[in-house]
C-alpha cells in the first residue's frame, strides 16, 4: 500500500493534523478528544486522524498508555509551518491554530513590524511548561548578569507592546519576575521535579493584584475633548483595570505620564494618571513615565527619589 502524501489529502483532514501537529508543538500532548471536541468527529475518526498523522510522521509522537494520550518524541520535527503571529495568536486568544493556508489581510492594513518576534523552538518549550505545569531548566542572558543557568516554574506570557515575556517563579533567586522569550536558550523540562505552591500562579501577588487606573487627557492639553472621544472616555475619565505584574508596561507603552502633578512636558503625553495612590504596593515601576518612589537613592527636584528609565522590561 502506498504511503500516503500530504498534497493528496483534504483540506478538511489537513486542517486536523495541523492541530495535531500544533498541539504537540506548542502544548506537548494530544488526544482522541482533542479532536472529538475541536471539529465534532466520532471517536473513530479522530483515531484514524491520528493514524494518518503517524503515517506521515511517524518519528513525531508516542503514546502514552497510561495516559491514554500522545506526547511528542525526543525526535520531534514539525509537519506544518506556522507564523509567529499565527502561533501567538492562538496560544493567546485561541484563534489560528486550525488553519493551514497562506494568511491574507481581507483589507489593506498595515501594523508596525517587531523587530524581535519570539523564537519558536523556544516559544515551544515554554508553552508545553505553562500548559503542563512543569519547570524548566533554561540558559538565559541579561543585561545585568550575562549568561546564566536557570531554573523557572512558567504560568503565562506577557506581551509588553514590544516583545513577548513568560512570567516565572525564578528557584535562583526565589521570587517572580519576567523573562524576555528571545534571552532564553536550550529550554528543558524538568519532568521529575513537582511545583511546589509556592511558585504557583495563585502565590504571585502582583500577577493577582488588580490595579484600577483611572487615565485623564493630559492637563497641558489644548484640546482635551480630543482624547476623551479617541479613547472613548466617559465623563472625562478612561477606567483601566490591569495587573499590578504588567502595570508599568502598560503606562510605559501608552506614554501616561504617572507624575503627581502632571510636570511631564513632551508631546507624547496624551494621558495622566489622576489616582496616583493606586500605583501604591506595584512593583514593576522603574518603567513609568514620571513615578516617582520615596524609598530610592537617587534624588529629585523636590528631595523625593526618582525612578530612571531602563531598558523597557528589562526586569530580569
Amino acid at each position: 500500500m502506498a504511503k500516503a502524501k500530504l498534497e493528496d489529502i483534504s483540506q478538511a483532514q489537513k486542517e486536523r493534523l495541523f492541530h495535531i501537529d500544533f498541539k504537540l508543538r506548542f502544548l506537548g500532548t494530544v488526544s482522541r478528544a482533542d479532536l472529538a471536541s475541536r471539529f465534532g468527529v466520532k471517536a473513530a475518526a479522530a483515531t484514524r486522524d491520528l493514524s494518518l498523522y503517524k503515517e506521515l510522521a511517524p518519528e513525531n509522537l508516542e503514546y502514552d498508555t497510561k495516559a491514554k494520550i500522545y506526547n511528542p518524541s525526543q525526535e520531534f520535527t514539525p509537519l506544518f509551518s506556522c507564523s509567529q503571529s499565527q502561533v501567538l495568536a492562538a496560544l493567546g486568544q485561541g484563534l489560528g491554530d486550525d488553519y493551514v493556508g497562506t494568511h491574507r489581510p481581507l483589507i489593506t492594513a498595515e501594523s508596525p513590524t517587531q523587530l524581535n518576534p519570539p523564537q519558536l523552538d523556544v516559544l515551544a518549550t515554554v508553552s508545553q511548561a505553562i500548559h503542563q505545569k512543569k519547570a524548566l531548566h533554561i540558559q538565559y542572558r541579561s543585561l545585568s548578569s550575562g549568561l546564566t543557568s536557570r531554573e523557572i516554574s512558567p504560568f503565562a506570557l506577557v506581551d509588553n507592546g514590544l516583545r513577548w515575556h513568560v512570567r516565572a517563579f525564578d528557584r535562583k533567586r526565589e521570587r517572580f519576575t519576567d523573562f524576555v522569550i528571545n534571552r532564553i536558550t536550550k529550554p528543558r523540562l524538568l519532568k521529575g521535579k513537582l511545583l511546589g505552591n509556592h511558585e504557583s500562579k495563585e502565590a504571585d501577588i502582583q500577577w493577582n493584584r488588580i490595579v484600577e487606573m483611572h487615565l485623564v487627557p493630559h492637563p497641558q492639553l489644548k484640546h482635551p475633548e480630543t482624547i476623551e472621544q479617541e479613547y472613548g472616555m466617559q465623563k472625562g475619565i478612561l477606567k483601566v483595570q490591569v495587573r499590578a505584574a504588567v502595570a508599568g508596561y502598560v503606562l510605559r507603552r501608552w506614554n501616561i505620564d504617572c507624575s503627581e502633578n502632571h510636570e511631564l512636558n513632551g508631546a507624547e503625553y496624551h494621558l495622566w494618571l489622576k489616582n496616583h495612590q493606586t500605583l501604591y504596593g506595584v512593583e514593576n515601576l522603574l518603567i513609568a513615565p514620571g513615578f516617582k518612589r520615596t524609598t530610592d537613592t537617587a534624588t529629585g527636584s523636590h528631595g523625593e527619589a526618582v525612578l530612571t528609565t531602563m531598558e523597557w522590561g528589562d526586569v530580569e
